[in-house]
């Protein structure tokens, strides 16, 4: 790197950093409707840690108090040009997650800041290793790095969703057949969902924990209900809420009904593992086919090949 390339690159930083500072400055700072109004809307208390609803502190919220103006634009952006919103918000509410879209986008930002940050300095290392600096190629580094960042948020999210499905389709049968003894035994659904919870952990349990606590705090127990169904993409849960629901609404026999939906979710899961086997079973044959088989054939003929060159000569 050159002693002109490098005064250049700390002009243009120091030049940004300039910018960005008279920009968001106080005095310079253009006062949002939502900032006018907020003394006079938001006087509520805020709410005690022992209902579990407090802010707990984290790395969102220490991001949003040290660059709460910067981060807010960039969720904005994110928001405008990805857009999305009704697919984000049914994600994060299939994880069972409290957070908004908002939050969800301040933690795209964070994460294309971590790879833009990334690619500065991989491109850094490069410049240095290399004894000079590509300006085009070091552009496009980090602007790969910003917006991997930023996907790369959207899809850890669709992975967390996948998997917390896949915990409830494994712990759903036991669920399903604790609730049906349970309700042989006598105890009414309610009852049977306290028990249940109660003694057993998971997901799925939380899940129902959850629907329970909203009923006792005031929430009809079938809107309670009918809330997990509408949060879940899984037909075999939604089958399973909606079961519950007819039994409680209506009186009808519920435990036979949630037996054949516990067999069901097991065939199901067994279904699915032969599939899986089926596919793993094709990709071992790749290394075979690509791999083992020409180092054979190698081995095999390259004595014969020796032997014909040298009678040849």
């Amino acid at each position: 790197m050159t002693a002109g390339v490098l005064g250049m690159l700390l002009g243009l930083a120091g030049a940004v950093g300039l910018i960005l500072v008279v920009t968001y400055a106080p005095p310079f700072r253009s006062v949002r409707l939502v900032d006018r109004l907020a003394p006079y809307v938001h006087d509520t208390p805020p709410p005690s840690r022992l209902l579990g609803t407090a802010t707990e502190p984290g790395m969102l919220t220490a991001a949003r108090r040290v660059f709460g103006p910067v981060i807010g634009d960039g969720a904005r952006i994110i928001d405008k040009f990805l857009g999305g919103r009704a697919a984000v918000r049914r994600r994060l509410d299939a994880l069972g997650s409290g957070s908004t879209v908002e939050d969800f986008r301040v933690e795209q930002v964070v994460w294309g800041g971590l790879g833009l940050l990334g690619a500065v300095l991989l491109a850094g290392a490069g410049s240095l290793l290399a004894g000079s600096l590509n300006v085009l190629s070091a552009a496009l580094l980090c602007v790969a790095g910003a917006v991997g960042g930023v996907l790369g948020r959207d899809w850890w999210l669709t992975q967390q969703v996948q998997r917390r499905e896949e915990l409830l389709l494994a712990e759903f049968p036991v669920i399903a057949e604790l609730l049906a003894l349970a309700v042989t035994a006598g105890e009414s659904p309610t009852a049977a969902i306290a028990r249940v919870t109660r003694l057993s952990g998971g997901e799925l349990a939380r899940e129902l924990g959850a629907a329970l606590g909203r009923a006792r705090a005031g929430v009809p127990l079938v809107d309670a209900l009918q809330q997990v169904a509408d949060r879940t993409s899984l037909d075999a849960l939604a089958r399973f809420i909606d079961g519950l629901l007819v039994a409680i609404e209506r009186g009808t026999p519920l435990a036979e009904v949630l037996r054949a939906q516990a067999a069901d979710v097991r065939e199901a899961g067994k279904r699915r593992l032969l599939e899986a086997g089926g596919r793993k079973e094709i990709a071992m044959m790749v290394p075979v086919v690509f791999l083992v088989l020409p180092v054979t054939v190698v081995f095999a003929l390259f004595p014969g090949l020796i032997s014909i060159v040298s009678l040849a000569r």
